[in-house]
């Protein structure tokens, strides 16, 4: 297995016009498509906050197909690599 195959999770924080834009169900309807874990919601900053569970390869698509929406608009992402969740199924909107 190559490294950039390796499973493993990054909670990630995007800033700009990313709430009440679809951010959350694109986020949703992506990371299923692609098969990856984890959740997103609204931060009350006006931030959204997914942690993702996938491949490096995975993480940044979602990302990617997010970005693609009509209204959103995304100034900048910070991301950290955190511990991946063993027992979790899909991905959920909080």
């Amino acid at each position: 297995m190559m490294d950039n195959e390796k499973i493993i999770r990054k909670k990630v924080f995007v800033y700009g016009a990313v709430q009440g834009v679809g951010f959350r169900y694109r986020a949703e309807h992506a990371a299923n498509m692609l098969g990856v874990t984890g959740w997103v919601r609204n931060e009350p900053d006006g931030s959204v906050l997914l942690e993702v569970q996938g491949t490096d390869g995975q993480i940044d698509k979602v990302l990617a197909m997010v970005n693609q929406g009509t209204y959103v608009n995304i100034d900048r992402i910070t991301a950290n690599q955190i511990p991946i969740e063993e027992r979790e199924y899909g991905f959920h909107i909080r």
